[in-house]
């Protein structure tokens, strides 16, 4: 059976120096993240945070396996009670797919919003899962790879454990001189 989706569990932590038409936000701020025009989610009002709100609200959406922005935007409700744009983000999915992690580990993110205009307008503060699928990997799967033969012998067992090598970067994003620090998953 053939996955169309996956289920994305996003976390919109917080956001830092918020401004509409350079002024800092004073309050009423919220989050409209979408995967596609159709597929949105809205954070709650924070009422007291102004330009530094924080919602840490958990929203958890079906994310088609073809997506490969998700929208962040950052709006206030104005006195006039309509909404103005503070800015927007668009998250690669690629960020939190695809990389050194394995696409279920939760992961912080940070990104530059920008105001209608294209202006950088604060940054918003994220946490990103995607939920492991029912069908996944199982205990079984380990247990047959042990029995054929798949995997690194680890100091000297005969279990074959897995073994995975995660580059480890300095400050200025070159691997360290120690590149890679292994760890056993099946130990």
């Amino acid at each position: 059976m053939e996955t169309k989706s996956r289920t994305l569990e996003i976390t919109i932590l917080s956001g830092e120096d918020l401004r509409v038409d350079n002024k800092s936000v004073k309050k009423n701020a919220f989050v409209i993240v979408s995967v596609d025009p159709f597929n949105y989610r809205t954070t709650k009002m924070d009422g007291e945070g102004g330009s530094y709100p924080s919602w840490n609200d958990k929203l958890v959406m079906d994310m088609p396996m073809q997506t490969r922005f998700i929208t962040l935007e950052v709006k206030c409700k104005a006195s006039s009670n309509s909404d103005k744009t503070v800015g927007i983000a668009r998250i690669p999915v690629t960020d939190f797919i695809g990389g050194y992690s394995p696409e279920t580990c939760l992961q912080f993110l940070s990104y530059r919003l920008r105001d209608p205009k294209g202006l950088k307008n604060g940054i918003i503060n994220v946490s990103v899962r995607v939920k492991e699928p029912l069908h996944g990997c199982s205990s079984q799967a380990h247990h047959a790879a042990a029995a054929t033969g798949l995997g690194i012998p680890i100091d000297g067992r005969k279990d074959f454990g897995v073994v995975t090598g995660i580059p480890i970067l300095s400050g200025c994003g070159y691997p360290s001189s120690n590149y890679y620090y292994n760890y056993s998953l099946f130990r």
